[in-house]
């Protein structure tokens, strides 16, 4: 056996390699033809003749083992034709001219179809590219080892010999006049022949290292025992790592196979060159270099960004402070139009009641004159003078009547008919249509009168008060009440019941919340006054519920109705990047009916902000953690504004008081109560309310711990029930606060009272049945008070509670799964809420514009750093360099994905919950998103393409980044949706790590390989490889197809590997999608 050198482990050639080099043996059959017969002389003239005849040889076999190439080395090979010209196509034959004339039976030397075949099989069987042992042969065995076996060395086959190289089946006997490997040529150790080598290789003779006793530049030794023996030509053509001695070195190019020319200034030329390449302006290209310096390129790259993203920057924020200009305008129309409705409806019903009231005591004084008979004079005591009948008189008749005339005599006629309402202000015609006190006679002309004075009247207050924006918009709404459908919420026997335990937080509460009337729900810590406006909304989670909740007298869920009901949570849920005006305008735009015109839906934010005092901050970000906004008590009023604007008929306040002074509770109780005024069902918890604050509820629902109603009615008849039953609140002392103290524990009722007794003697009081474990207390009553109706005790065994559980289960599932809308509200759709969303998220990011700032430092620096570490080589095509790229860009893309959706799931959860669009909000924060999913690449590409300086170009690598963003950034979407912040960052550092690991698995793990197949990073790092690859040939085809063997990649793949990354992200979204949907109902 015949041993050969290793080289790289990772270049595994086919069959297929085969080929190429049958292709290029047949190619000389014609040479062979036309020098046989001629005793190995060949004449000088027809030296340029038999190498045209070998070069139109391999031109024509080209054609003929095409089909077979493109069968077996399809995956490494696109084109056939021009792979095999990029490493045969010889333009200058002087190797083949300068062969002829030293051997003169070139022919008689080459390899046939079925030598190259032999020594490429040592390839095939091994599925290596690395060295092989040749096996025995018929020129090369263990009893037969001529001198031509040696590498570098080649013998004839005999000028008498005729030999087929075609044929691929026999191998001809080649022991003859052993002669050097010409240049231009490689002779295998093990085989007695010569093989062309491809382009972009350099074949000289060798030289002898007399001081290491090797060939140069090859690194075989002289045979032992053979002084005789002399360095011949080249001995293999393999991969990059084992005869990189055969490929032109790197800043050097070799325009043919037996010439090396080093590179000038100004051209790069890169390992395996066959012309120098021009280098790019502004980069630098020193001599003998192999990469040009695009550092430049990066730079411009990287200023080019930042100015698009600066100027997009101020740009948009000069976009945004027009329109807030816009809106502001839109805001003085709105409140001019209602100043001026609100003025004439307001100057018209005084001036219409006045009027009618002059106009009766006028009819009585008249009717009294005229029955009496009495003069002239003393009617004229008590009524307004007669108006003159002068000329000037007749012609003011004969002029064309005003709006405020048009108006008196219309009314005059039907003094019913409201078109004054509609009157405009300003009319130039009141002042010349006044009359005078003495010229009053007519009804029409009393009408006159009256409006005229309380014209005056208005116009004195305008001069003396200063009518702010605020106030018109105050006077507008108060004026112009809307009417909103009611909701009345009954209860009965009301229990939650934690599921997995025997323990009721809330039992057997009965009751009513009626529209119009502001209920305080008060009571001591854990006597479930959240969980009790929680179960009222059907949004409490985790228990059993029980009884009955009917909305309108009508068992429908209250979820039908979510559109018109506002719940402020506990929390100031509000989105912190945002202004004051942003947060209720949003709210507002979303939640409002659509059909409402802009001006109105303007009048409503700029009621709530001038009712919860927020004139001063309305401009302001509310603020977070990390930056500082508003004051706690204003953003408290925020979260209540929110739910105002969109002026619900049924709102639910957990503890909104809570964290306010005295004069901010007051000013929200007033807002309240305003809302109130106009039918809205209010119902609040609340902590500790000063006098004030508890005289402004309406109704008071108080409970004991356990959930136990103690007290449901009105406010005023608080303290006459329980000094009904003994209790009596101390003078000086706030009532709620004494009740707290004794249901606490704090203070003893008094009067044989205890707190145990009171749940139940409210059920004796309102007549509801008493449960079973608590008639006990019925005897200690009954002890202590008289007329105690017995009965009573007894109606324990008809309550709600002991209804079959197949029944509450059929009742309940009525009630909270039914999910049709009966709110009669239409709001704006899902296209118009997306374009709200898409205005909303794109403040957030600029507002954001620091962290997105810092998100790009880091991809620059990444970029520099893998770009620098990771250079491509040849034996690899990069894929380590890409292996760390596809890591980097996962991990960062993802982090930064995160932030769409985990820093304001809370906010989204309460948006959903009172019936936003989940897909709208979706939609516009993936679209936003897609603005980094192509500014990323571009950034880290900036650093790493010119640094690393593969030969793929930018826009492959682009386009392959783009694809691999936007798979992770649905991924990172994902992992935020059902995951807390801290959890969702460590597997967006993990899962880029295991799956790449998961996708190198060597070919023999069978389940690692599978799942590589269905692994991310395996597709972004075969599409990278692949671009790289492509871009390699000629003296590179054996390392090409090696490598892509070895990976198992396919340059067909590139496109398919896109195409998985993008499915990959849609799938992503559309998981993350129902993960938003499930988890918000949730």
């Amino acid at each position: 056996m015949c041993r050969r050198r290793d080289i790289f482990a990772s270049c595994t050639p086919r069959l297929s390699l085969l080929f190429v080099v049958i292709v290029l043996l047949a190619g000389f059959l014609g040479h062979a033809r036309c020098a046989d017969g001629n005793e190995g002389k060949t004449s000088p003239a027809a030296i340029p003749l038999v190498t045209a005849l070998i070069y139109s040889q391999i031109s024509n076999l080209t054609k003929v083992f095409h089909n077979d190439i493109t069968q077996a080395l399809g995956y490494c090979i696109k084109d056939v034709d021009a792979d095999l010209n990029g490493a045969f196509n010889f333009t200058n034959l002087d190797f083949l001219n300068n062969c002829v004339r030293k051997t003169k039976d070139v022919p008689q030397r080459l390899c046939t179809a079925a030598e190259m075949k032999f020594y490429f099989s040592g390839f095939m069987e091994r599925k290596s590219a690395e060295a092989q042992f040749l096996k025995p042969n018929r020129n090369c065995n263990l009893t037969s080892w001529v001198p031509g076996c040696e590498p570098g060395w080649a013998c004839s086959a005999g000028s008498n010999v005729k030999v087929d190289m075609k044929n691929s089946k026999y191998m001809p006997d080649r022991t003859h006049d052993s002669q050097p490997c010409c240049e231009g040529f490689f002779c295998p150790r093990g085989l007695t022949c010569m093989i062309p080598c491809p382009l972009g290789s350099y074949c000289p003779l060798a030289k002898l290292n007399k001081t290491t006793g090797i060939c140069d530049p090859y690194r075989y030794q002289l045979p032992a025992g053979k002084p005789n023996h002399t360095c011949g030509g080249a001995d293999m053509w393999a991969g990059v790592t084992s005869s990189e001695e055969m490929f032109c070195s790197a800043g050097s190019y070799c325009p043919t196979t037996t010439k090396e020319v080093l590179c000038s200034q100004g051209h790069y030329c890169r390992q395996g060159s066959t012309a120098e390449k021009v280098c790019f302006k502004l980069s630098t290209c020193n001599p003998n270099t192999d990469t040009q310096n695009l550092h430049a390129y990066g730079v411009i790259l990287i200023g080019a960004l930042s100015f698009i993203l600066f100027i997009f920057y101020n740009f948009s924020d000069q976009v945004i402070m027009t329109r807030y200009r816009r809106l502001a305008k839109s805001r003085e129309a709105a409140a001019r139009s209602a100043r001026e409705t609100a003025q004439a409806r307001e100057r018209w019903k005084s001036a219409k009641d006045v009027a009618k009231k002059r106009a009766m005591g006028l009819q009585q004084q008249l009717s009294r004159t005229f029955s009496r008979k009495t003069n002239g004079k003393q009617s004229d005591q008590f009524l307004p003078p007669k108006i003159p009948s002068d000329s000037t008189s007749q012609q003011s008749h004969k002029k064309e009547p005003g709006h405020l005339t048009k108006m008196l005599q219309s009314l005059d006629n039907d003094p019913e008919n409201p078109e004054g309402f509609n009157m405009a202000i300003g009319d130039k015609n009141i002042k010349k249509q006044k009359v005078k006190p003495k010229q009053l006679h007519t009804r029409s002309q009393i009408f006159r009168y009256a409006y005229g004075q309380l014209e005056k009247e208005k116009a004195m207050e305008q001069k003396t008060q200063n009518m702010t924006f605020s106030g018109v918009i105050s006077m507008a709404t108060d004026t112009d009440v809307r009417s909103r459908p009611t909701i009345e919420v009954a209860f009965k026997d009301l229990t939650l019941t934690l599921k997995g335990k025997n323990k009721n937080l809330m039992r057997c509460v009965t009751g009513k919340l009626l529209p119009g009337r502001i209920s305080a729900v008060m009571g001591p810590s854990g006597a479930g006054k959240t969980t009790f406006l929680s179960a009222v909304l059907g949004k409490a989670t985790g228990c059993t519920i029980s009884g009955s909740i009917l909305i309108n007298g009508r068992p429908d869920s209250i979820q039908c109705y979510k559109k018109i009901i506002g719940f402020v949570p506990q929390d100031d849920i509000v989105h912190g990047n945002l202004t004051v005006e942003e947060n209720l305008r949003f709210s507002a735009r979303c939640r409002l009916p659509a059909d409402m015109p802009k001006p109105d839906k303007v009048l409503v934010v700029e009621r709530v902000i001038e009712s919860l005092g927020l004139q001063g901050v309305r401009d302001s970000l509310v603020g977070t953690v990390e930056q500082r906004g508003i004051s706690g008590g204003q953003r408290k009023r925020v979260n209540v504004g929110l739910e105002m604007v969109m002026e619900p008929s049924l709102l639910i306040l957990d503890e909104p008081t809570s964290g306010l002074d005295s004069s901010s509770s007051n000013l929200l109780l007033r807002a309240l109560r305003r809302e109130a005024l106009e039918g809205v069902n209010i119902s609040m918890v609340v902590h500790q309310p000063s006098y004030t604050l508890y005289k402004m509820f309406d109704d008071l629902i108080l409970l004991a711990k356990g959930g136990l109603i103690v007290y449901h009615g009105p406010v005023k008849k608080v303290e006459e029930y329980f000094g009904s039953i003994g209790i009596n609140v101390p003078e000086r002392a706030n009532p709620p606060d004494h009740l707290i103290d004794i249901l606490e524990g704090i203070v003893k009722p008094g009067g044989g009272v205890t707190v145990q007794q009171l749940p139940v003697r409210w059920m004796l009081h309102k007549g509801y049945p008493v449960p079973n474990d608590m008639m006990q207390y019925l005897d200690q009553i009954a002890s202590s008070s008289t007329g105690v109706n017995a009965s009573a005790s007894g109606a324990s065994e008809q309550s709600f509670v002991g209804d079959s559980l197949q029944e509450k289960q059929e009742h309940m599932q009525h009630i909270f799964l039914s999910s049709s809308d009966l709110s009669n509200r239409v709001t704006a759709g899902v296209l118009r809420q997306y374009r709200y969303y898409l205005g909303r998220v794109v403040k957030q990011r600029l507002r954001e514009a620091k962290i997105q700032a810092a998100d790009y430092l880091i991809l620059l620096l990444a970029g520099a750093c893998l770009g620098t570490l990771s250079k491509v080589k040849g034996d690899t095509f990069g894929y380590r360099g890409y292996m760390y790229t596809v890591i980097a860009v996962s991990l960062l893309g993802k982090i930064a994905a995160l932030r769409s959706f985990s820093l304001d799931k809370l906010q989204y959860w309460r948006e959903s919950g009172s019936g936003m669009s989940t897909l709208a909000c979706f939609l516009a924060k993936d679209t936003i998103d897609h603005f980094n999913t192509l500014i990323k690449p571009l950034v880290f590409l900036s650093m790493f393409f010119f640094f690393n300086n593969p030969r793929s170009t930018f826009l492959d690598n682009y386009i392959v980044l783009v694809c691999l963003v936007y798979c992770v950034t649905g991924m990172a979407y994902v992992f935020a949706i059902i995951l807390e912040p801290s959890p969702a960052q460590l597997w967006c550092v993990l899962v880029p790590v295991v799956l790449t690991l998961v996708a190198n698995q060597d070919e023999g793990d069978k389940i690692g390989s599978a799942l590589a197949n269905y692994c991310y990073p395996k597709w972004a790092l075969e599409a990278f490889v692949i671009a790289n690859a492509q871009r390699y040939s000629g003296v590179w085809l054996i390392t090409r197809c090696g490598t892509l063997l070895q990976y198992g990649y396919s340059l067909h793949d590139w496109t398919p590997c896109l195409v998985y990354l993008l499915l990959c992200g849609v799938g992503s979204r559309l998981l993350a999608f129902l993960c938003l949907v499930t988890f918000g109902k949730k």
